[in-house]
This record gives structure tokens, C-alpha cells and sequence, in this order.
């Protein structure tokens, strides 16, 4: 581990959402890395011991919580955990989501449009809800994890449904960035290009050939590093110094991680 993160945030307590896979897991890896202890939450149950275990086995701390970020008991219980085993909580992580159904307007059914919304947004709102009263005794960061679409890619045909949620993230997180400042917390955006994820596994594509527009690119479509996907390690590095004291003077911005991808196809 790099001398930077090393001990950066001992003493911290982190939520990390979405925690099982991808993003979210190299995040609560890296937090924990940096001395926070870390509350890994996520659907699965399993997923959630698995991460836990693979952060104690490299000597950090870490809580096991299973939830479903769209149901308010749930996500209730697992802060009302974190509060109980250490009193306190300093970071947020919002990252749970899904992409869902990306398909014609008149082909995505309500209860598509209801389910990622009920994810990626609502699921966002309470993370931060029933994090804010731990949070205002002493301040802290709540970093939520958005997207490129919806933000400044617009071309990826069918996903209205989920660049709408991530663009809904977007406008709570700078409303939440006044809000809460007076409380000490910062509040700030990643918004991720294509990343080495398994996201994709909750996308389901219906007759997109039907609304999709040409978009030429040149060789590769990631500029800055000739069409290779970025990892979720350097999204969590960016989420670590959103979190850390490094950035005690940064709140209610929206920092674009995709090797210039959106510039490109916006």
C-alpha cells in the first residue's frame, strides 16, 4: 500500500454501499486499508462476510451489513449497526445501483423505470437520510457515486431510466452539499466512465438498434488511454480523497473519472 493512504484515516468509521463487487468493494478495501473501519453493505449477505473477511484478513476492520438500499428499515438497521459497534460515523459512501432495463421509451414498463429509480436514487436518499444524524456530531464526507450518463453523456440509447436516477444524484448531492455544510459535512460527486465492473450484469438491452444514433469514434473510445476501461481501484482512490482531509475544502463538486470517454461522446 502506497505511503499516501497509509494510516489517513485511522480513526474513521465508513458506510460503504454496494460494497460486494466492483466500485464499492475497492473502495471498502481502501478505506480500510487507510485505518477506517468499515461497514461493508450489500445485498448479499454472503458477499458482504467475503469482503469483511478479505479486509480483516489484510489487518483492517470491517462490519458485515446486508440490505436493500431501497427499503428504509433495512438501511435504518445497518447505520443503527455501525452506531452500536463503534458509536460513530465519519464517511459515506453512496454507491449501490444498478443500470436496469435500457430499451425504447415506450418498451421501458413502470415498474422498470420504478425499480432503478427505487436503487439509484431513493436508495441514495436514505443511505444519506439515516446517515446525516451520526454524521452532524462531528462532521464528515458523504461521497455519491453517479455517472457519465446522464451527466454528460447522453448517446447511450435506452438508458433514460438510469441516466435520469444518475442525474438525480447529481442535483441531491449539490443540495446536500448547502445543507449540510454548516454541519461540517462535505458533500461531493464521482462521476465514472467505463469501468472494470460487473454492472453491466444488472443491465437488460431491448431493441436499442431502433432508437440508436451513430456515434463515430476514433481507434478506442477512452482518449487517454486508447479505449482501455478504467479500474475500480482508481475510482476508490478518488473516492479516498474526496473522504480524506485532503479535501476539507471541497464540497458540492462533481469530479469525472473516464480518461476524457464523455468529452468524446457526449
Amino acid at each position: 500500500m502506497s505511503v499516501v493512504f497509509s494510516n489517513s484515516l485511522t480513526g474513521k468509521i465508513a458506510l460503504v454501499t454496494g460494497a460486494g463487487s466492483g466500485i464499492g468493494k475497492a473502495t471498502a478495501q481502501l478505506l480500510a486499508e487507510s485505518g477506517a473501519r468499515v461497514g461493508v453493505l450489500t445485498r448479499s449477505a454472503n458477499e458482504a462476510e467475503e469482503v469483511c473477511r478479505e479486509i480483516q484478513a489484510a489487518g483492517g476492520e470491517a462490519l458485515a451489513l446486508a440490505a436493500d438500499v431501497s427499503n428504509e428499515d433495512a438501511v435504518a438497521r445497518s447505520v443503527s449497526a455501525i452506531e452500536t459497534a463503534w458509536g460513530r460515523l465519519d464517511i459515506v459512501v453512496a454507491n449501490a445501483g444498478v443500470n436496469g432495463l435500457w430499451a425504447p421509451i415506450e418498451k421501458i414498463g413502470e415498474s422498470d423505470w420504478d425499480q432503478t429509480h427505487a436503487i439509484n436514487l431513493k436508495g441514495t436518499f436514505l443511505s444519506v437520510k439515516h446517515a446525516v444524524p451520526l454524521l452532524k456530531r462531528a462532521g464528515g464526507a458523504i461521497v455519491i457515486v453517479s455517472s457519465v450518463n446522464g451527466t454528460r453523456i447522453f448517446s447511450n440509447a435506452g438508458a433514460s431510466a438510469y441516466a435520469t436516477s444518475k442525474a438525480g444524484q447529481l442535483a441531491f448531492a449539490r443540495m446536500m452539499a448547502l445543507e449540510l455544510a454548516k454541519h461540517r459535512i462535505r458533500v461531493n460527486t464521482v462521476c465514472p466512465g467505463s469501468i472494470e465492473t460487473r454492472i453491466s450484469e444488472n443491465t437488460t438491452r431491448k431493441d436499442l438498434d431502433e432508437i440508436r444514433e451513430p456515434v463515430v469514434f476514433p481507434e478506442g473510445h477512452i482518449p487517454l488511454t486508447d479505449g482501455e476501461p478504467g479500474t475500480s481501484r482508481q475510482v476508490a482512490e478518488l473516492i479516498w480523497f474526496l473522504s480524506s482531509p485532503l479535501a476539507a475544502h471541497v464540497t458540492g463538486a462533481e469530479v469525472f473519472i473516464d480518461g476524457a470517454e464523455s468529452l468524446l461522446q457526449g
